[in-house]
């Protein structure tokens, strides 16, 4: 498959790649290159680039431009970090714990991706959230509900990997009056952790990140597609995200029932 790079602001571009389940169903997946304040680039999350997307990169940023850091945001988005830090060797390259244990010889930063002190650094441009009440890492290697969700401020753009799942319907079914969606991960269930009080915090979690970034207008999540103002014909994204976590309330209830 042949990268896509959608720009969806001056400062914010998304990566569109491929990513094969058994070498078949092909479920997507991103990175996204982002212009700081001060000038430099960062890439959240890591794909292997090929060599038209490569080029592309170069020339968005410039014979001077800089990039900074490599930010690994899922713990289990692995496949592409070894190949990324080849191809921009002089990157600062941080990942969560996780991305740690799996690589451990590659040259990570001290700062986890998921912890403050790496959010402090990025404070300027960024704006950090981890998803409470659920297993980050999960003892069940298929469940890769939660990671690090990221709000590029200047652009107002939400990066998220499996935690947000955005549904684009293609045309023809919009024209018989189906609608997209937007809602959280069906692993929502099996990722919450098995203890008293998981659900409300969870429930909590989401309702404070949706009125914390409810001018967000851009979402680009991992294995669907990007929903963009420009072509944004429904709700705005926290109104869509209010009725997501709505939806989610059965799931969220059946927990509270069975382990309080």
């Amino acid at each position: 498959m042949k990268e896509d790079i959608i720009e969806v602001s001056p400062d914010f571009w998304n990566i569109r790649g491929s990513f094969k389940i058994g070498g078949v169903v092909d479920i997507k997946t991103h990175a996204s290159l982002v212009r700081l304040a001060n000038g430099n680039f960062v890439l959240l999350d890591s794909y292997s680039l090929g060599r038209e997307a490569r080029e592309r990169v170069s020339e968005i940023m410039g014979a001077s431009g800089v990039l900074e850091a490599i930010l690994n945001l899922h713990p289990f988005h692995t496949v592409h970090v070894e190949r990324m830090h080849a191809l921009y060797p002089e990157a600062r390259l941080y990942g969560t714990a996780r991305h740690k244990e799996r690589f451990p010889d590659l040259p990570w930063e001290d700062e986890l991706t998921e912890e403050p002190a790496l959010h402090a650094l990025y404070a300027e441009d960024f704006e950090f959230s981890v998803p409470r009440g659920v297993d980050f890492v999960s003892d069940n290697e298929n469940i890769h509900f939660a990671s690090v969700l990221v709000l590029h401020k200047a652009s107002r753009t939400i990066h998220v990997d499996d935690t947000f799942m955005y549904l684009e319907l293609p045309l023809p079914l919009r024209l018989l009056g189906w609608k997209d969606s937007l809602g959280f991960h069906p692993t929502l269930a099996k990722a919450l952790e098995r203890r008293t009080g998981a659900a409300d915090e969870f429930r909590e979690w989401a309702g404070e990140l949706i009125q914390q970034w409810r001018d967000a207008e851009n979402l680009c999540a991992a294995h669907t597609a990007p929903l963009l103002a420009s072509a944004n014909r429904g709700a705005a994204i926290s109104q869509r995200l209010e009725k997501a976590l709505r939806r989610c309330e059965p799931k969220l209830r059946i927990h509270e029932r069975r382990f309080g």
